[in-house]
């Protein structure tokens, strides 16, 4: 049984993590397809991706709106949460769930509801409404996040400051919020992460300034290139340099 386990352990690794390595190995391929067998190794198709102007604007646009949306939608998901964990109010339950339903919704029904609202509202394709249906499908996660971690202890914390004389800015940004660091940054970056990684909504409302993702299936649509592993190994070497940067300086536990 215990080696059966181990079995079991090393295929699910394998099956997880074999797709990113042979992303990152073929990116390193000297022929112009990333296809067996492996030519190499070099660097030349990096240098391409660096020097691509489209891609630089589109990894530039991509942060822009991963890192603007997700601080939106994490601010108004904190709010409503801590407005409707402190308060009891007719409807809250509804309220809840209306708050989390986009989270039970296509990508496609979401952006193509924005794009008729934005279509009458005389609003055009852009990186600002692909914010806006960012923070659209990002605010529920926030929500949820923040929602489960608010527990009774930090409402005493927060009663006790009052208690103290502190107004209600002060509690909820020098009580409520440091006590929920873990779950704020956790919300945050996810919201990151989604919106980094998301396509249809950015690819229906976005005109001539495309984020990454729909850079690269441009790229797709000319056929397969060592490139496009290129820049996805950038995506995934920054993502995991972030990840290991939060667990040694954020989530650690601190030792007794």
């Amino acid at each position: 049984m215990r080696r059966l386990g181990w079995i079991y352990l090393i295929a699910i690794f394998t099956f997880i993590f074999l797709p990113v390595i042979v992303l990152v190995l073929f990116s390193f391929q000297d022929s112009r397809l990333p296809v067996p067998p492996f030519d190499g190794p070099t660097l030349k198709w990096y240098v391409q991706v660096i020097n691509d102007r489209s891609m630089m604007e589109a990894l530039r646009n991509s942060a822009f709106v991963a890192f603007t949306s997700a601080a939106i939608a994490l601010l108004l998901g904190f709010l409503a949460a801590q407005g409707l964990s402190r308060v009891i109010l007719p409807g809250s339950v509804l309220m809840r769930g209306l708050l989390i339903a986009p989270m039970t919704v296509s990508y496609l029904i979401i952006a193509l509801g924005l794009l008729t609202v934005f279509n009458n509202l005389g609003i055009r394709p852009s990186l600002w409404a692909t914010g806006v249906g960012h923070v659209v499908i990002n605010l529920p996660l926030c929500f949820a996040i923040l929602f489960a971690a608010m527990g009774d202890h930090q409402k005493n914390a927060e009663r006790a400051a009052r208690d103290l004389g502190a107004s209600e800015l002060q509690v909820v940004f020098l009580i409520s919020a440091p006590m929920l660091k873990p779950a704020l940054l956790a919300a945050y970056f996810l919201s990151v992460t989604f919106s980094w990684d998301e396509f249809i909504i950015a690819f229906l409302l976005t005109r001539f300034d495309v984020t990454l993702p729909v850079e690269i299936w441009s790229m797709l649509r000319s056929g397969l290139s060592p490139a496009t592993n290129a820049i996805g190994s950038i995506v995934f070497l920054v993502s995991i340099s972030l990840l290991v940067l939060l667990e040694i300086t954020v989530f650690r536990k601190p030792k007794s």
